[in-house]
């Protein structure tokens, strides 16, 4: 079983989040569509060779961000990612993966 934390920005939340439901993330035993979300503050600077869905390259950006995490069954997590990256708007998204310990 992994986690996955993504962040991504208040118009694009529940598009990403039904991406990745649908490539498996987010099942808990008998549950489905099971996550963890909080509304944050993200900054980033585009570089020169940066395409931005927010702000200009050189700049740097404050943007309301959602940190959301979930679990995905080893088998699922790289379909689960690629959905994430595919439904997100940035051209870098911000994500972290986590093996979880069965104890």
């Amino acid at each position: 079983m992994y986690k996955l934390c993504f962040f991504v920005p208040e118009t694009h939340l529940e598009p990403v989040k039904q991406a990745v439901f649908a490539a498996g993330g987010g099942r808990i035993g008998d549950y489905e569509h099971c996550c963890w979300q909080v509304l944050g503050r993200g900054q980033f600077r585009p570089g020169p060779g940066a395409n931005p869905f927010i702000g200009k390259a050189g700049e740097l950006e404050n943007v309301a961000e959602y940190r959301v995490e979930l679990v995905c069954a080893d088998e699922l997590i790289v379909r689960a990612v690629a959905a994430l990256k595919q439904a997100h708007p940035y051209e870098e998204p911000a994500y972290d993966v986590w093996r979880l310990a069965d104890i």
